[in-house]
């Protein structure tokens, strides 16, 4: 059997590890290692699983769950440098890109920042079901102590994004990084913070908006 063949069920219809595998190959990105691929495919029951009780994330369907979770988060994992070492996931919501950032990278110790608690009890679960090494903080990250800081931190675009973006820089460690899923029309006001030395945008594969942006923090 081969490889293609055993990625799909009886009906002829690619399973989700099989379809993540596709979809990171169409992307140019290499596939992921056997444990990393039952992990996801761990993550995505447990996500499709508690979205039907609760509004973890508006994307329902499995297949743009797997290309606009799953396959931009994977990318952000593979682009932390490998000087990175703590990793502190702001506003982490069902997991986005903190998560897929412990799987792919187990060499991070990743903290994951949620306020709600129903999403931080699902991260909680997550956590322990998936096996990574990751801690949830349940609250806001100005409530976290002043002297912590991250080799990196990872956010998606959020609202209060002067605010959010202070506070974010304000705990990358000097040197370290700060990484951001966002939209071409947000490059510039990312740009404006000084702390933070970015470098161009990557373009998500099959995407007209979505980017990556990345950049670190000057020495002070």
């Amino acid at each position: 059997m081969s490889a293609g063949e055993a990625g799909r069920n009886h009906a002829g219809v690619s399973s989700p590890a099989a379809s993540l595998q596709q979809q990171l190959i169409a992307a140019g990105q290499p596939p992921l290692l056997p444990d990393e691929e039952e992990r996801f495919s761990l993550y995505l029951r447990l996500l499709l699983k508690w979205n039907a009780k609760m509004n973890l994330t508006a994307i329902r369907d499995e297949e743009e769950i797997i290309a606009r979770h799953f396959v931009e988060s994977i990318i952000c994992a593979r682009m932390l440098p490998s000087a990175v070492k703590t990793l502190l996931d702001y506003g982490s919501g069902a997991g986005f890109p903190g998560l897929p950032c412990a799987i792919c990278r187990r060499d991070i110790r990743v903290t994951l920042a949620e306020s709600q608690g129903k999403k931080a009890l699902f991260l909680r679960e997550a956590v322990r079901q998936l096996g990574v090494d990751a801690l949830v903080h349940h609250g806001r990250v100005e409530q976290m102590d002043r002297r912590v800081a991250f080799s990196a931190v990872v956010m998606r675009a959020v609202d209060r994004m002067k605010e959010v973006a202070e506070e974010a820089s304000a705990r990358v460690e000097d040197g370290g990084w700060l990484l951001l899923l966002t939209s071409r029309r947000a490059v510039e006001e990312w740009r404006a913070i000084p702390a933070i030395a970015f470098r161009e945008p990557y373009a998500m594969p099959r995407s007209g908006s979505r980017i990556v942006l990345i950049g670190q923090k000057r020495l002070t």
